[in-house]
């Protein structure tokens, strides 16, 4: 039997694996986020369009 602290040999690999696929599947929902994101227009707004401000 395991001591109380101690954890069985599988446990360690297990934690891994699951933190990889975590932050994989993080990096493909960030792919796919970016991928729909509708392109910016780098034009400058024009003064004539520019809200009245004090």
């Amino acid at each position: 039997m395991t001591k109380k602290n101690e954890l069985p040999d599988w446990a360690g690999k297990a934690a891994i694996a699951g933190a990889a696929a975590i932050g994989s599947a993080a990096i493909a929902a960030a792919l796919l986020y970016a991928s729909r994101r509708k392109p910016r227009t780098l034009e400058p707004k024009h003064p004539e369009d520019a809200p009245e401000t004090d």
